[in-house]
């Protein structure tokens, strides 16, 4: 039997009850707690808060508020309505949420969790600028409620696509930092290892592009500062180049350009010469971060002359080539959109999300019922 037909068979003919959050659930806030606050009671146990990284932990202390298992949400700010399952002892903050239900036997607090992951964002106000979703809002949103051995199916069936997805994102993290070890060896040069020159030696030409015009219809991609920020009907350039964005919030940024296509005016062209390979020298320029050679404060600048004086490591050019090599196969593993882990994590997160609205469309009832 196919997963599909499964899950189709699983559902046939389940009885689902419908009621609003609030009747099945007690929801409460939780306190005010400052940095000092967190840094003079510090411990072991989490605290969570309004943002989502780090699980949205922002620090631990020495006590906590709650125990056992329990749905949290954000309530304010760009976050408001993402939802985590939380178990064990911790505390929450004012912006943060807290979810019990009355009775376990009727409702399971993991698949009340992946309802609510998909439903809350629905019920957010965004009103005067700083979204919320409060605690009346989210007592209103109604939950299918199908019996307790279906809840725990879906939970199982969902908890399997989250784990892999979860392991592939820790494979991930694994490989970016061993990419990271390795690119700092290769790329560090001890004195009078290599020679050094500077990168308007080595490079035919540092200029800045031109095009200013740009058409959604046209042909030919625009690179800037940001990447492609638009299309031309005039190609300027075929050549393989770097491209340093030299103004703005991403100056320093650095990409190559393949194939046909122009360059912004905010944009510098670097033309390499045949005495160093041109992913060598785009692997060295992103490694040295050109960010933190910009100047000014409102509007970072980097100009072709700072380009041009600064010190590049010219090993020989069998050198370059390994370096790039090793290198290439760590920046597809790691960052390649159509191959390697990134690519494989987003399948598996389409995946996961396919199954989850298939195993979560319940047809709602034109009243919900009230206890």
């Amino acid at each position: 039997m196919s997963e599909l037909s499964y899950m189709e068979k699983l559902l046939d003919g389940v009885e689902v009850k419908w009621k609003n959050l609030g009747d099945v659930a007690t929801l409460q806030r939780g306190r005010v707690m400052s940095k000092e606050y967190l840094n003079e009671n510090s411990g072991k146990y989490p605290v969570y808060s309004s943002q989502t990284a780090n699980n949205g932990k922002i620090g631990s202390i020495d006590t906590f508020d709650f125990e056992g298992e329990y749905v949290n949400w954000t309530t304010d700010g760009a976050n408001a309505g993402t939802v985590f399952y939380r178990t064990g002892k911790f505390s929450i903050t004012n912006v943060s949420g807290l979810i019990k239900i009355h009775d376990t036997l009727n409702l399971n607090y993991k698949y009340l969790f992946y309802w609510l992951s998909t439903e809350a964002k629905k019920h957010v106000y965004a009103g005067m600028g700083n979204p919320k979703l409060m605690s009346n809002q989210v007592a209103k949103i109604p939950i299918p409620i199908p019996p307790l051995n279906v809840q725990a199916e879906i939970v199982r069936i969902l908890d399997v696509f989250t784990e892999l997805t979860a392991e592939l994102t820790a494979e991930l993290t694994a490989r970016q930092q061993q990419y990271e070890y390795y690119r700092d060896q290769l790329l560090t040069f001890e004195e009078g290892e290599v020679e050094w020159k500077e990168l308007g030696e080595v490079c035919e030409s540092i200029s800045s592009g031109k095009n200013k015009i740009k058409s959604e219809l046209g042909l030919y991609p625009v690179f800037g500062s940001t990447g492609i920020i638009g299309r031309t009907d005039t190609k300027v350039y075929e050549k393989e180049q770097i491209l340093v964005a030299r103004v703005g919030a991403n100056a320093g940024r650095v990409n190559i350009a393949t194939g046909e296509y122009d360059v912004s005016d905010n944009t510098l062209i670097v033309q390499n010469k045949d005495s160093i390979v041109l992913k060598f020298l785009y692997y060295y320029l992103v490694y040295i971060n050109l960010n933190r050679f910009t100047k000014g404060a409102g509007q970072p600048l980097l100009t072709a002359g700072q380009l041009k004086k600064m010190l590049i490591p010219t090993p020989p050019i069998a050198e370059q080539k390994r370096i790039v090599s090793i290198l290439d196969k760590f920046d597809a593993l790691t960052t390649s959109l159509t191959e390697g882990l990134p690519r494989e994590i987003e399948l598996r997160q389409q995946q996961y999300e396919y199954y989850r609205d298939l195993l979560l469309s319940f047809p709602k009832p034109e009243v919900v019922a009230h206890d």
